[in-house]
């Protein structure tokens, strides 16, 4: 894979600038570290974004998240190591990350509402549409992971 820019962050200065004020307003919201990391993967993951993945993974880990809670996100669904609030938020990361396909089901959005505070649910949203702008930025100019962290 061939980078096709090489620094996003130099090419648009204050877009980038923007998304990281939007990112220090979703990390000082008070939702859980741990849980914005995993909704960060998931979109990640079903977006195909390994800088992105690699990124949240390292972080994750980095903040006590253990390896199979990472290993299991992708099957969250039939697993029993989520709690109601992190299902609830990973569900709604699916279906927002999948808007076109799922129309953000009202049986999604009841599970968010049920656990999540309204402040809460408005930056849980904005860091789901977030970590999907990273992605498709990463994504469209072929960011490449770190190799030398990764192993």
């Amino acid at each position: 894979m061939t980078p096709r820019l090489t620094n996003t962050f130099k090419a648009a200065p204050e877009a980038i600038k923007a998304m990281m004020a939007v990112e220090a307003s979703i990390r000082a919201s008070g939702l859980e570290h741990s849980l914005l990391e995993l909704v960060k993967m998931r979109a990640s993951q079903i977006n195909g974004c390994a800088f992105c993945i690699h990124m949240h993974a390292t972080d994750a880990r980095a903040h006590g998240e253990t390896e199979m809670r990472l290993y299991m996100l992708n099957a969250w669904r039939e697993s029993t190591l989520y709690n109601a609030r992190e299902r609830a938020a990973l569900a709604w990361t699916e279906a927002l990350t999948r808007v076109a396909e799922t129309g953000a089901p009202d049986a999604d959005y009841d599970l968010v509402k049920a656990v999540f505070t309204e402040s809460e649910q408005v930056n849980l949203t904005l860091a789901i549409g977030s970590i999907n702008l990273w992605n498709r930025l990463q994504i469209g100019f072929r960011a490449a992971h770190p190799v030398d962290a990764a192993r």
